[in-house]
C-alpha cells in the first residue's frame, strides 16, 4: 500500500513506506558491516615491541638548506667512517668520486674549495660534498681540540674513497 504525499502544487506523488525504511537500513546494515570489519582485520597501525635490538647514534648534525643526494650509477658502495683530524692537520687536496655526507661531531671544519672560498662547519652540523674532480677540496682542523667527522661515502663500486688532487691557481703563491 502507497503513502500519497502532498506537494502544495496539487499533484502527488506515491512513495512506497517499505523501501524509505528499507533504504535506511539497507544503509545501516552496510555501516555496520564496515565497523565490523575493521575490527577484524589487523592494523598495520599497531605497533608491535622490538627485541634484542640496540642502536648507538655516533653523530647527529642539521644541515643549512637541503641536501640533494644523487647516488653513483650502477652498482655503489657505501662506506661509513670516522675521521679524526688532529689540531693544525689538513686533509691534502681531494676530490671524491661519489658523493660524501658529513657530519661534524666535534671542533670545527674549515674547508677551502676549489675557487678558494672558505666555508667553515662546526659541530652539529652536516653538509653533502659533490662529486668530480671540478670539487676538489682542502679540509683543515683550525682549532686547538682534534677534529671529529663522521662520513658516509656513496661511490661507483670499486671506486676509492679520495683522489689527490694539485692545489687551484688560486691557492698557490
Amino acid at each position: 500500500m502507497g503513502l500519497g504525499i502532498s506537494r502544495g502544487n496539487g499533484t502527488s506523488e506515491r512513495r512506497d513506506a517499505g523501501r524509505v525504511s528499507g533504504g535506511r537500513l539497507r544503509k545501516a546494515l552496510v555501516v555496520a558491516g564496515t565497523v565490523a570489519a575493521v575490527a577484524v582485520v589487523p592494523s598495520a597501525a599497531i605497533a608491535t615491541p622490538g627485541s634484542g635490538v640496540t642502536g648507538t647514534i655516533l653523530a647527529k648534525g642539521t644541515s643549512d638548506g637541503d641536501l640533494r643526494i644523487k647516488p653513483a650509477k650502477g652498482d655503489t658502495d657505501v662506506t661509513v667512517r670516522t675521521i679524526t683530524i688532529a689540531p693544525g692537520g689538513t686533509t691534502g687536496w681531494h676530490h671524491h668520486p661519489g658523493q660524501v655526507i658529513v657530519v661534524v661531531r666535534s671542533g670545527t671544519l674549515t674547508r677551502t674549495l676549489d675557487d678558494c672560498s672558505l666555508e667553515v662547519t662546526p659541530a652539529g652540523k652536516a653538509f653533502i660534498e659533490p662529486a668530480g674532480h671540478k670539487h676538489r677540496h682542502l679540509g683543515r682542523n683550525l682549532g686547538t681540540e682534534p677534529l671529529v667527522l663522521y662520513v658516509s661515502y656513496l661511490l661507483p663500486k670499486g671506486a676509492p674513497l679520495s683522489v689527490d688532487e694539485e692545489a687551484p691557481d688560486c691557492a698557490q703563491g
